[in-house]
């Protein structure tokens, strides 16, 4: 693939969205429906490397790019992930002074809800996709009601719902 037109796709994904997985619809959109270049495993297994270390939630990026293009992509990925922040600075000293403005506060909370309502429409099929086992539904639906009803820590029920899952995973 080209690196230029891989900067370019990951640089639209990230330069329209807030901020981590919000980009995802866009890089779903692109890699996986639009050029096919990758499939829907791919860009799963791309989300879970980049969530399962430190750092910043839209790191996926960059193995989206490994994946579309090897080393070379995942440089072009990390530049589109990090671009928007560098173009942003200048940017926010100018609009800092309209901050106070009720109609940039609206504004501001209307993008936000758009870009939560992307990355729901992104979810579902990316969710769809993870949940056709009948065992990976019901270690879903178990750690929903432990979060829900139960005050257990998330890390706790994270750690459970994946040891349940390699468990699971052997087991077939």
């Amino acid at each position: 693939m080209n690196l230029l037109v891989l900067y370019l796709l990951l640089l639209k994904a990230t330069a329209t969205s807030f901020s981590g997985l919000a980009s995802l619809p866009a890089v779903h959109a692109d890699f996986v429906l639009k050029h096919r270049i990758l499939t829907e495993a791919q860009l799963n297994t791309a989300v879970a490397a980049g969530r399962s270390g430190p750092g910043p939630a839209g790191i996926y990026v960059v193995n989206v790019g490994y994946l579309a293009a090897g080393v070379p992509g995942a440089v072009a990925g990390w530049l589109a992930l990090v671009t928007p922040a560098f173009l942003m600075l200048p940017m926010l000293g100018y609009f800092a002074r309209y901050a106070t403005d009720r109609r940039v506060r609206g504004a501001i909370r209307a993008i936000l809800l758009s870009s939560a309502g992307l990355l729901l429409s992104s979810t579902i099929p990316l969710g769809a996709a993870a949940l056709t086992n009948p065992r990976t539904v019901a270690i879903a639906i178990a750690s929903f009601a432990l979060l829900v009803f139960t005050r257990i820590e998330t890390l706790w029920v994270v750690l459970g719902a994946a040891v349940l899952g390699l468990l699971s995973a052997a087991i077939v």
